[in-house]
């Protein structure tokens, strides 16, 4: 009864201005503490991000060396914990770095489509990749859907070039990237229809603002609304959740799946 399905990411952001809890854990004591809270409450993978990628706009860019600067004294600290490490970046160059202290996944929120060198950088590591849908704004009139497929499919294209192992792709249909609360919330609602790719499927629906257009509130209050999400998406085929409250997403999927276990 303890097992349960998808993986549980946790989200560690070191950084200033992330839409959640920017600058909570940009010292690295307490994002040292903050990613071994978390592995003690289940999370599967540690997601490491230097540079804010705000979903709803205002990300500061940030260069290289300071993203850099933000990781090296954590991100080897917390491979030592010996949980996966995802580094949550759109530069070949830090994930390349990455690698080379342990991290063992990379999470693109641009699909592969930003950086030309990555694809490579992952192909030569021969690492696993997420591939996120983005957009640079939002469009209430397109078809979200085929619009996120279409991005996959030229992403998959990008990774065939440079020789990524198939089994080494997880897609993410980016929650609150460049789309509008109403196509955040079909992303989830028709999850099933991404499984065409024969890819593992990432949501990532944690604190997002879809959930304020439902049921006002704050990012720090949508904890009700993520895990509703969340569970929604591991009904709908999700292998891995991206979240930042992981002991109640990990209570959640695991009474979900003994209730489910019992019918």
């Amino acid at each position: 009864m303890a097992e349960r399905r998808p993986l549980v990411m946790g989200v560690l952001n070191v950084t200033p201005d992330s839409f959640s809890d920017g600058g909570r854990f940009i010292d690295p004591q307490r994002a040292i503490a903050q990613a071994r809270r978390m592995i003690a409450e289940g999370a599967d993978i540690i997601d490491i991000g230097a540079e804010s990628t705000r979903p709803y706009g205002g990300a500061e860019p940030v260069s290289q060396a300071d993203e850099l600067a933000r990781l090296t004294a954590v991100l080897p600290a917390v491979v030592k914990l010996k949980t996966p490490v995802s580094i949550d970046t759109m530069k070949a160059d830090i994930a390349k770095w990455a690698f080379d202290q342990g991290a063992a996944m990379v999470n693109d929120v641009w699909g592969l489509q930003r950086d030309p060198a990555l694809a490579e950088v992952v192909s030569e590591y021969d690492m696993p990749v997420v591939i996120m849908h983005n957009r640079e704004a939002a469009d209430p009139a397109i078809d979200i859907i085929a619009d996120v497929q279409a991005f996959f499919q030229r992403s998959l294209d990008i990774a065939a070039s440079a020789g990524i192992a198939r089994d080494c792709i997880v897609l993410d249909p980016g929650i609150g990237f460049g789309k509008t609360p109403e196509q955040s919330i079909a992303c989830i609602a028709r999850l099933a229809e991404f499984k065409r790719f024969g890819l593992p499927l990432l949501v990532g629906a944690s604190r997002k603002r879809f959930i304020n257009a439902v049921t006002p509130s704050e990012p720090d209050q949508r904890l009700g609304g993520s895990i509703a999400s969340h569970l929604e998406a591991a009904r709908n085929g999700a292998a891995i959740v991206r979240v930042h409250d992981v002991a109640e997403t990990v209570q959640a999927l695991r009474v979900a799946a003994a209730i489910e276990g019992a019918r």
